[in-house]
């Protein structure tokens, strides 16, 4: 039996990365990994918590360490939102399979997103939700093999999207 190729969810917060994660995991017969939880479990901290006592930067650091010591093969891995900024840790995920960006309007964030102080971004303490979609976006573009509009989609329906997009790259 052939390995399964791993896919890799990214994008901002509130874009559906752990739900939709667990729909295409279960869909296709993969392991599902949440890096955000691996955080948590390895640390015994919320990543608010984290930040509140360590800072956003060392948070990007304990999430890039997370991404290189977890085995990605045959799974679909939903990345915290800040997973892009580490360079190594995007490299080894791409070796592991298509990075896929879940591509939400930010207007449809900002409905989602209500406890955005407290939710465990890890941002500079004065960004704006607004620069920091600006800024994570035009990277989420820089390592996606493929962009999954998601504005007016069920989970299903992205799940089953995501399938027919990466039958046609194959094909």
């Amino acid at each position: 039996m052939t390995p399964k190729q791993s896919i890799i969810l990214v994008g901002m917060p509130g874009a559906g990365k752990s739900t939709i994660g667990i729909i295409l995991a279960k869909d296709m017969g993969l392991n599902f990994i949440d890096t955000d939880v691996v955080i948590q479990v390895n640390t015994g901290k919320t990543l608010q918590q984290i930040l509140d006592k360590e800072g956003y930067l060392r948070l990007r650091e304990i999430e890039e360490e997370v991404l290189l010591s977890t085995p990605c093969h045959e799974s679909v891995v939903a990345t915290g939102g800040s997973a892009v900024y580490g360079e190594a840790g995007m490299q080894y995920l791409k070796k592991c399979g298509k990075v896929v960006f879940l591509d939400v309007p930010l207007a449809t964030l900002r409905t989602r997103i209500k406890n955005y102080d407290t939710r465990g971004i890890a941002r500079r303490p004065e960004q704006s939700f607004q620069e920091l979609f600006d800024e994570r976006c035009a990277l989420y573009k820089k390592y996606a093999d493929l962009t999954i509009s998601c504005d007016e989609c069920g989970a299903q329906d992205i799940s089953d999207l995501i399938q027919a997009r990466l039958r046609q790259q194959k094909g």
